[in-house]
């Protein structure tokens, strides 16, 4: 299984020191996530101070962005990486797309990410080909590359694109387009098996593709201690109170208590939204175990599911180094 590590949300200043880091410990990616920073910016320092492990975006908001902008900044990416960049792509929830962002939010989620990663895909083929550019969607009409504006080909043109979803839509189309398949945290081994991983599978046939064509890529709540537990019990309340994963919690039976955190959330009160978290549902959604144990249950919880896999939990140098250690040493056995 390949193994992933988090990056915290730092200032550029620190990611070196984090990706030195992640390298020697012996991960095989770094992953950075679009929350109070770009994730594209890091992974220019991680792909300078590194030889060998990847680095990818967990995610990008695509909906933020056109097509043209992820295509050039992934281009310039995966030069400077050597191969080693992953665009991965989300498309957050409608109230941060609209009221954050300022961007428009699509009729069709699905098809607005079918559209990006095309288009994508499109100016990277005519910069590699030196073909015409010419790509039609509903909202993407990419047809205009003159030399002043084309990069020109690069030794790595192959980039993966993974996408992130908690849903069946989203599931589908990485069956169907993309390279990999960013399992949200918020998720059970079950609804993986039964919801998810079906959702990939029908994607792959539809496009006559395999199952070992995406790679599928989990992140792990794990609890070795109280602090851990309260960290992601808080967690586990904050995502179920998301309209939009309400889907999670329905498939266990626990759509009235998501209805409850909604509630509870859109009137401001966090910090009893924990409360409402019962011990199973910390055992659905999380690998509770002691340290030394981690490896062996992430191991057998996720065999057959799962090609990647990391924790929540963020990579910072100097703390709990023999945590990771362990965790490396007892994941690799």
């Amino acid at each position: 299984m390949i193994i992933d590590a988090s990056l915290p949300p730092v200032p550029l200043k620190s990611v070196p020191e984090i990706a030195r880091h992640a390298e020697a410990l012996g991960f095989d990616a770094l992953w950075g996530s679009e929350t109070m920073h770009d994730p594209f910016l890091a992974g220019t320092l991680a792909a300078e101070h590194t030889n060998r492990v990847s680095y990818g975006t967990a995610v990008a908001i695509a909906f933020a962005r056109s097509p043209g902008n992820l295509a050039y900044t992934a281009w310039d990416l995966a030069q400077q990486s050597k191969g080693r960049f992953i665009l991965g792509l989300g498309t957050q929830v409608k109230a941060h797309i609209v009221r954050r962002f300022g961007m428009p939010w699509p009729d069709s989620v699905v098809g607005r990410m079918r559209e990006i990663i095309l288009g994508v895909r499109a100016l990277w083929q005519t910069w590699q080909s030196g073909e015409a550019l010419n790509f039609k969607g509903e909202t993407y009409k990419l047809n205009l590359m003159t030399p002043f504006f084309n990069p020109g080909r690069i030794e790595h043109p192959r980039i993966p694109i993974y996408i992130a979803g908690v849903n069946t839509g989203l599931a589908r189309l990485a069956g169907e387009l993309a390279d990999g398949f960013l399992v949200h945290p918020f998720h059970s081994p079950q609804y993986l098996r039964q919801v998810l991983l079906p959702a990939i599978l029908a994607g792959a046939d539809k496009a006559g593709r395999k199952r070992e064509d995406i790679l599928v890529s989990t992140t792990a709540f794990a609890i070795t201690s109280p602090e851990e537990e309260a960290f992601v019990r808080m967690q586990i309340a904050f995502y179920a109170s998301t309209p939009s994963y309400r889907p999670v919690m329905a498939f266990h039976g626990w759509e009235e208590i998501a209805e409850q955190l909604s509630g509870m959330a859109a009137r401001g009160r966090w910090g009893e939204m924990p409360g409402l978290i019962k011990t199973e549902m910390l055992a659905t959604f999380a690998v509770v175990t002691d340290q030394a144990s981690l490896a062996g249950k992430l191991s057998e919880r996720y065999h057959n599911l799962a090609d990647r896999l990391g924790l929540y939990l963020p990579l910072v140098p100097g703390e709990r180094d023999a945590f990771w250690e362990c965790f490396l040493a007892g994941m690799r056995n």
